[in-house]
């Protein structure tokens, strides 16, 4: 496909994608309809105050997340996924018919209950909407897929919001809200049955009721890679992160910036257009993998224009009366608030798609449901610690605006401990900020790195900065063998420690170094690492290729891994390697995106991984360009 749009002509993928999207707007449609009644009539329904209705009605629907994700992620491990997204619509279709009997019936016990039951159907549905995606689209489409769902889930949410807050205030018999439930209901049931079959990966799995040893477990799971569960974790945050802020825009709209009620709807639609851009970016920047860099990315964007909208909005000053939109539009302060809330959804975008990818992508097939399934449970209960603390905050005075800039200097401390434990994100988006600012990269044969397993990659060597450029190509981390005196590189240095790069020195110069190279080397293949080596030993400084030297040879002989030949196009002659002198002193010498390329060849075996053939294998796929 050219594009991520192209899925969506595709029967793998469009009817789940319209399945997730009508579940996602219905859930909205109910569920906001439910609260501008209880809001605008509640003395008709019960003798509660709406504030208190309203957070009420919040709590019920985020309580299944708590009760059954475990569950829902054990049933959709053991079984057909396909299979559960046409039981759940069919459950959605009986949630309406509950509903509508508590309108027609004027219960609120029924109505509440209702939304419980739309909560357990998000509940059971999020992981087989996560978990489908890896057994449906390839991997070079997952980023693709995930940026539509996220894109499709915000405009869904929004479209809902908007119909049922419509038919709400309407004047009509209430019992046609859960009508129109009922019809789209109905609709996605009919959509899912295009679904593909998603065969169970754990079939002969037992499930466990208990909800609390199942979270755990589950969460268990998630621990066992690091990388995954503070992806998770990042999840989560924004989960906080986007409630808070949405939370807020009722009070913010009216208080705030003096509007009415559409004004509500403009801050709404306006965040939800910025995450979308922000979701469908995400493949074009990252093309086609699944890119980490764009996480540190998102999280910088998040924190200044969150920043930002809370100084905007300390300056704004409302009119002394409720203004329609037309007239809040006119005051030019308005629109760096709406900027900044584009911004907030964009770079939203780009930190939530990645993250999701990746824990699809990098859990274990066979517990991948139950492991978002623990996302699914630590985004609900980081969206409801999130909610109390801005509750007890603004309890305590904090004015709205400062609340958004409270938020947004919580996220770089966050986004800084998560980096620090993970230096996975910033390495890539420094490799990230590289190929995209002083290169363009031209990728051919690098689907042959392997996801998963154990092997060593060789490559030429013309530039200080080749590892950078690799890593960024690499669908996973590379470990290099470095020259150790590179580690007293400004800035490269850093990004090598950092990377957990190996030094070795000449056997002349540090014996002991060396050996403990080889050791490392060994140790890192035993644990199904990547390594990556430069068998030339050195720079470059003609632009032609050294001869390969016999240490490939001995980690081969402790580590019979399968070897990854790789070269680099392009880069002899840039500020980075040795041409004429130097490396790093003559800068902008071949200009801004000055094109290089990495080539990959298919793997040798390491029986037949001679330094003579695997030199003439990179300097074939080297070809004349240096």
């Amino acid at each position: 496909m050219s594009n991520q749009f192209g899925l969506l002509r595709t029967e793998r993928f469009r009817p789940f994608f319209f399945t997730q999207f009508l579940g996602a707007f219905n859930d909205n449609l109910f569920k906001n309809a439910l609260v501008v009644l209880l809001t605008f009539q509640s003395a008709q329904w019960t003798t509660l105050r709406p504030e208190i209705l309203a957070n009420l009605a919040a709590g019920i629907f985020i309580l299944p997340f708590f009760l059954f994700s475990a569950t829902a992620g054990q049933l959709a491990d053991k079984y057909d996924k396909s299979r559960l997204a046409r039981l759940v619509k069919v459950l959605e279709m009986g949630i309406m018919a509950v509903a509508a009997a508590g309108f027609a019936l004027h219960s609120l016990a029924l109505l509440l209950a209702a939304l419980f039951l739309l909560g357990l159907h998000s509940t059971l549905f999020g992981p087989v909407k996560y978990a489908i995606l890896p057994q449906h689209l390839q991997e070079t489409e997952l980023v693709g897929g995930n940026a539509l769902v996220e894109a499709g889930t915000f405009v869904a949410i929004l479209v809902g919001t908007l119909a049922g807050g419509l038919l709400a205030g309407a004047g009509l018999d209430p019992v046609w809200i859960a009508g129109a439930g009922f019809l789209v209901a109905a609709l996605g049931y009919a959509v899912s049955r295009g679904i593909p079959v998603a065969p169970a990966p754990v079939p002969e799995l037992r499930v466990n009721p208990n909800p609390f040893t199942e979270t755990w477990r589950n969460i268990g799971f998630a621990r066992e890679n690091r990388t995954v569960f503070l992806s998770i974790l990042g999840i989560s945050w924004f989960w906080l992160y986007g409630a808070l802020f949405l939370a807020q825009f009722p009070a913010f709209a009216k208080n705030v910036l003096g509007g009415d009620e559409a004004a509500v709807t403009l801050l709404l639609a306006t965040f939800t257009v910025g995450i979308g851009i922000g979701s469908l970016l995400c493949e074009r920047l990252s093309a086609k993998h699944v890119e980490l860099g764009l996480v540190p990315f998102g999280s910088i964007g998040l924190t200044l224009f969150g920043l930002d909208l809370g100084l905007a909005s300390m300056s704004f000053v409302p009119a002394p009366m409720p203004l329609p939109v037309g007239a809040l539009l006119a005051q030019p302060a308005l629109w760096r608030i709406l900027a900044d809330l584009v911004l907030i959804g964009i770079f939203g975008g780009l930190f939530i798609v990645p993250l999701y990818a990746l824990v699809q992508l990098r859990s274990a097939p066979q517990q991948r449901a139950r492991i978002i399934a623990a996302n699914n449970i630590l985004n609900a209960l980081f969206m409801v610690v999130g909610a109390l603390g801005a509750a007890a905050l603004l309890g305590a005075g904090l004015s709205i605006p400062a609340l958004f800039a409270v938020a947004a200097l919580c996220n770089a401390a966050v986004a800084l401990y998560i980096y620090g434990l993970v230096p996975e994100f910033l390495l890539r988006f420094l490799a990230w900020l590289l190929i995209h600012t002083v290169y363009r990269v031209e990728k051919r044969g690098v689907e042959h790195i392997p996801h998963e397993g154990a092997a060593l990659v060789v490559c030429n060597h013309v530039s200080f900065v080749d590892p950078v450029i690799l890593m960024a190509v690499s669908p996973r981390p590379i470990r290099f063998v470095m020259d150790h005196r590179i580690f007293r590189t400004p800035i490269i240095s850093f990004i090598f420690r950092h990377s957990r790069a190996i030094p070795i020195a000449p056997a002349k110069e540090d014996p002991a170094m060396m050996e403990r190279a080889f050791a490392e080397v060994a140790k890192a293949l035993d644990a199904g690492e990547l390594v990556g080596i430069f068998p030339e030993g050195r720079i470059t400084d003609n632009g032609e290729l050294y001869p390969f030297r016999p240490g490939v040879t001995r980690i081969l002989d402790k580590n019979p891994v399968p070897v990854i030949p790789l070269a680099l196009q392009g880069l002899w002659g840039s500020f980075f390697s040795r041409k004429d002198g130097p490396a790093m002193t003559r800068p902008f010498r071949r200009g801004l995106l000055s094109t290089i390329a990495v080539v990959g060849a298919p793997p040798v075996a390491a029986a037949e991984a001679t330094p003579e053939r695997l030199q003439a294998i990179v300097q074939d796929l080297r070809g004349d360009w240096k």
